[in-house]
């Protein structure tokens, strides 16, 4: 007798047996739509925290590459500076140091356009 209480207590409180269920499912179907609202709001913040500025950011440095001419004084990757002394598609010469050797680069290998001269670019005093 007491386990066909408890079954029905179960049947009970899961809503089946009674007028319920349908408004469970209903209940159900709201959690549902809750989630996926919340997962597409996820997917929302994720892409303006972080994709969105990485884009902004790539269109930038596309810009600046795009933008290189002769007489530019640039740092590349490697932490070289140098004068652009020539650019072809996708190569960039550049002239370093008091000697000014000539280096090639790719374009890709530039990573900023100095605006300010070194110091250390000065000709050597004899």
């Amino acid at each position: 007798m007491s386990n066909m209480i408890k079954l029905f207590n179960l049947l009970d409180s899961s809503g089946a047996g009674t007028g319920d269920a349908q408004a469970q499912a209903g209940g159900g179907g709201l959690s549902m739509l809750f989630s996926i609202g919340f997962l597409v709001l996820m997917f929302g913040v994720m892409y303006f925290l972080m994709i969105r500025p990485q884009k902004k950011k790539e269109k930038a440095v596309k810009a600046m590459l795009d933008a290189l001419k002769v007489g530019d004084r640039v740092c590349t990757i490697g932490g070289i500076y140098g004068t652009v002394t020539g650019v072809k598609d996708d190569q960039v010469i550049i002239a370093v140091g008091a000697q000014k050797t000539v280096m090639n680069m790719a374009r890709w290998a530039i990573k900023s356009v100095e605006d300010a001269p070194l110091e250390n670019d000065k000709s050597p005093e004899i």
